[in-house]
């Protein structure tokens, strides 16, 4: 009878062992978000040929003469402009970044150093970027509708990088004689997508291995966590709901139901309030619309500027219904600041760290050691 009461001890310790581990095993995305090993110090195994997999607005095609690029705005709510077509036969080293969004492009890659001109101070959070704006390497060419020209002209920019939704300047830029090349990535819906726009600087560099790399590293992480989502929740009929945004000016500005940030939230694991919506974009509705609908929201995620610690009495100074609702007051306001975090500059370049954000705030047991990076829960 000893015997077999051992024997059954240590069947059971052997059992929750082998629980335990599978129980790590199945926590992969968890261990791939603390992988600090750079994936930079392993661009020889990657290819230098590029392959645009999510990016809707790029196309990628070798040809004897060059690489070819086609360029077209991806948002869905943009009016048919013509594509971009440009043949590239060698590398370059000196661009001009008008957004604070390309800037990330390079940061993620590591070649902050061929970056020659910026636009604005405003929103870097790049230190190697800070540095050569102050050793003079990297040269402030002035904003959007007030471009100093001389400025430009004296950094002999091999392309100047612009943006679709900015309007002002850029014709005057046209006369320095300098290529114009329009970075669509942050009207990609696809998250990944606009992570993929990487690829074109990689192109324009000559650095493919290096954005194939870095790419590869941000897809699997992303793919690893949303397929772990899915297989958490697969059995749950009720999902947690979020809201977005809040009053600002004439409205409550809130994204649209097929926008980069809901897809972001289906792929945490959420259930939207304004799934159904077909806008890809951000809207402004009426404070009252938004309230009925998002007043007993599990969750609610916002962003905007905070001198200190955004807190939770400060947003309800805004509006005293905000602490009417139920994620306000269960604590479940999930926050981004953005001048305490480099949100502008790399959120587009690093959605597997959104999509970690908001999975440790919807399901944490999912990610039990993650820090969030950009969105935190607020008290």
């Amino acid at each position: 009878m000893k015997i077999l009461y051992y024997f059954a001890v240590i069947m059971t310790m052997l059992i929750s062992c082998a629980t335990a581990q599978d129980g790590k095993k199945e926590l992969v995305a968890d261990s791939l978000y603390h992988d600090q090993d750079s994936i930079l110090s392993h661009i020889e195994d990657y290819s230098d040929t590029i392959e645009i997999k999510y990016a809707k607005g790029l196309k990628v095609e070798y040809k004897p003469d060059g690489i070819h690029v086609t360029i077209t705005n991806p948002d869905p709510a943009a009016k048919a402009s013509k594509p971009q077509h440009i043949t590239i036969r060698k590398s370059s080293s000196r661009f001009i970044c008008t957004t604070a969004l390309q800037l990330g492009n390079f940061e993620v890659l590591g070649l902050e150093d061929k970056i020659v001109g910026i636009n604005s101070l405003r929103h870097i959070f790049s230190l190697r970027m800070l540095d050569q704006l102050e050793s003079g390497k990297t040269a402030e060419i002035g904003k959007e509708g007030n471009f100093d020209l001389e400025t430009v002209m004296r950094t002999k920019p091999d392309f100047i990088l612009v943006s679709a939704s900015k309007y002002g300047g850029f014709e005057a830029l046209k006369e320095c004689g300098i290529p114009l090349i329009f970075h669509h990535g942050y009207k990609e819906t696809n998250p990944l997508g606009q992570a993929e726009w990487i690829k074109l600087v990689g192109i324009l560099t000559g650095e493919t291995k290096r954005a194939n790399a870095v790419f590869a590293d941000i897809e699997k992480k992303y793919n690893t966590l949303k397929e772990e989502v899915e297989k958490a929740t697969s059995d749950n009929k009720k999902l947690p709901t979020v809201i977005s945004g809040r009053q600002l000016r004439d409205g409550w500005y809130i994204v649209g139901g097929r926008s980069y940030m809901a897809q972001l939230f289906r792929d945490a694991g959420a259930d939207y309030i304004m799934k159904d919506n077909k806008e890809s974009g951000g809207i402004a509705l009426d404070f009252e619309s938004v309230y009925a609908k998002g007043i007993h929201a599990d969750f609610w995620q916002t962003d905007g500027s905070s001198k200190g610690n955004f807190s939770l009495k400060e947003l309800a100074n805004e509006d005293a219904r905000y602490a009417t609702m139920d994620a306000f007051k269960n604590k479940k306001v999930i926050f981004c600041d953005l001048s305490q975090t480099p949100y502008r500059e790399l959120g587009g370049v690093q959605p597997h760290f959104l999509l970690a954000d908001f999975v440790k705030a919807f399901h944490p047991e999912i990610l039990p050691s993650y820090i969030p990076k950009y969105y935190k829960l607020i008290k």
